[in-house]
């Protein structure tokens, strides 16, 4: 099996998954996610009655640097249930199906949100937006049903009362943006740029700055003090950081939002160890409505 490089983001596989005294490995459903984010809706959704394998988890290393294997494959032609970002971001899924014939169902994120791309450019980061993990919710609590006819009931029951969560989020969200009334923001990266608008933050980041730092691209040195300009003359009122993928351009991003007094919020692609979905991003809303009432 040749290495397959994850292109757009990711990291090492580690397991997700729940014992259950009233059920055994083989009845467990098998759902195996591209992330750790994934990961944790399903189980959310799937209770004690699924059994979780998030091949992306590691929150402290660049996920970018992923690269799939051998093991990554085995995992994937064990699963009943099979959930992906799509968009490019982590198309070594697609690759290594494709050379396993696996039969089992397939949930590709992108697809299920719907979204489509803006400017030529598709925001693949979907699960900093909650109307489309609200949708992917309900796919998941479909497919487990598929998989698992006995445990409908359930699964659908647990869909409910996390979309319920999801709607808190949201009204958490909507509550930011009477606040921001459309103040500006830089990012390093696209990925909360869901989040940041329905919060009522305008990105003002030049386009070709976030394009350069995501593919890992050259950023020109007049790009940069462009860039940084923003900070230095206080046109915006947060840098949004992501932590996973720092380089040198970033690192003078972050120093001169620190210099400038500007608030920065780190944010990461995967969940930091010890959290659940809701609550990371109840820690990132947090975090935005602190800084839009500075």
């Amino acid at each position: 099996m040749a290495t397959v490089l994850l292109t757009a983001c990711g990291s090492p596989a580690s397991n997700v998954s729940s014992a259950s005294p009233t059920a055994t490995a083989s009845q467990r459903v098998t759902v195996v996610a591209s992330t750790n984010v994934y990961g944790d809706i399903a189980k959310q959704i799937g209770g004690d009655k699924v059994e979780v394998v998030s091949i992306i988890s590691d929150p402290s290393q660049d996920p970018h640097s992923f690269e799939a294997n051998t093991q990554t494959q085995l995992q994937l032609t064990k699963a009943k249930v099979i959930i992906e970002n799509g968009g490019g971001y982590d198309d070594f899924v697609d690759t290594m199906l494709k050379a396993a014939g696996s039969s089992a169902q397939v949930l590709n994120a992108v697809t299920v949100s719907g979204k489509t791309p803006v400017g030529g450019v598709l925001n693949e980061h979907i699960w900093y937006d909650f109307p489309s993990v609200g949708k992917l919710t309900d796919e998941i609590a479909g497919a487990l049903s598929k998989a698992d006819p006995t445990g409908a009931s359930l699964y659908t029951a647990n869909a409910a009362a996390f979309k319920d969560k999801l709607q808190t989020l949201q009204k958490q969200e909507s509550e930011i943006a009477t606040t921001a009334k459309g103040q500006g923001v830089l990012i390093t990266e696209p990925v909360p740029l869901y989040m940041l608008e329905a919060c009522g933050l305008v990105n003002r980041t030049p386009e070709k700055f976030s394009e350069a730092i995501e593919e890992g691209g050259d950023v020109s040195p007049r790009l940069l003090q462009e860039t940084l300009a923003l900070l230095t003359g206080k046109k915006v009122v947060a840098l949004a950081y992501n932590e996973q993928t720092s380089g040198p351009e970033t690192e003078k991003l972050k120093q001169a939002a620190q210099d400038n007094g500007v608030a920065v919020v780190p944010v990461t692609e995967t969940m930091p160890q010890g959290k659940d979905y809701i609550g990371w991003m109840n820690g990132n809303l947090a975090a935005l409505r602190t800084t839009v009432s500075r």
